[in-house]
């Protein structure tokens, strides 16, 4: 593969077609190669793989598998003609293949449900479970994006959402995309130190200023307008539920970027309240991005 690897993964499903069409365009942006990964669990099930002895010659789990392949490796084909395209047929269930396929990816694509779905699931369980064990940015394809409309990045300011700043300005790059850094605050979630008095509520008072709140967005920026100086960027301070505030904003974007856990998350939670928020709700494409030195 040239340059470095996007890996989409595919079941045969609408939504896995869809996240396919993404991936190789996501590959053409960036000179890379497309890989595509089905995970076949059945021979791990000992179930037979064959056309059964009294069906057609076409029969079978392993036909059908090879022409889902073959389906998706057509379509990307279609989508990004120059991309070089691969593929590859797993033994193993979706989530352990696809965070081993993440090892040696720059991104991961996959749909936001697939075959195994429950009726009323708004997001499926490899969507979720990449998103918070991924070893590189995953992007869940959900709704078609807003084509012209910019590249939205939820920033809070912590440590662990670094790389989601820079995946964002990148992603920006490549679309040659306006940037929305959108930081949404309230008096109970603004960060603060702790407050001397151990009985006083960890929180702002109310009409805390919202300059503070600027300035922390400011602060989680810098540096990268130099890197992408081509990148228009519209700083956007909210005050409300960081949540409804992204949804929201997603209506009119191509892409939303958070990471996977920020300021608020509880030690040990892997995937954070905000980013499970919009693999369900949002309106556009969410990329979710794991922070630097394997935080998430």
């Amino acid at each position: 593969m040239v340059g470095g690897l996007v890996v989409v993964g595919v079941d045969g499903s609408a939504s896995g077609l869809a996240a396919v069409e993404a991936a190789a365009r996501e590959a053409r942006s960036r000179g890379a190669g497309l890989r595509v990964v089905h995970a076949f669990v059945w021979p791990a099930m000992h179930v037979p793989l064959g056309p059964s002895p009294v069906g057609p010659s076409e029969g079978g789990l392993r036909n059908m598998v090879d022409r889902l392949v073959a389906e998706a490796v057509e379509r990307a084909r279609a989508t990004a003609p120059e991309v070089e395209v691969g593929h590859v047929v797993v033994t193993g269930e979706p989530l352990t293949v696809l965070e081993s396929q993440s090892r040696g990816a720059e991104l991961v694509v996959v749909g936001s449900r697939g075959m195994g779905g429950f009726v009323g699931l708004l997001v499926g369980s490899t969507a979720v479970h990449l998103a918070a064990h991924g070893r590189c940015p995953v992007l869940v394809v959900r709704e078609q994006p807003h084509e012209g409309g910019p590249v939205v990045l939820g920033v809070d300011g912590s440590a662990a959402g670094e790389g989601a700043v820079d995946f964002a300005f990148a992603e920006a790059a490549l679309r040659k995309a306006p940037l929305v850094a959108l930081h949404a605050w309230t008096t109970w979630n603004a960060p603060l130190p702790a407050p001397q008095d151990p009985s006083a509520p960890y929180a702002n008072p109310p009409g805390a200023l919202p300059g503070e709140e600027e300035q922390l967005l400011a602060e989680a920026l810098a540096g990268r307008r130099e890197r992408h100086p081509d990148v228009v960027v519209e700083h956007r301070v909210v005050h409300g539920g960081t949540r409804e505030a992204l949804i929201e904003a997603s209506r009119s974007a191509r892409l939303v970027v958070v990471g996977a856990r920020g300021r608020g998350g509880f030690a040990g939670l892997l995937l954070g309240s905000v980013s499970q928020a919009l693999l369900h709700h949002a309106h556009c494409p969410v990329a979710v991005v794991r922070g630097p030195d394997g935080q998430r």
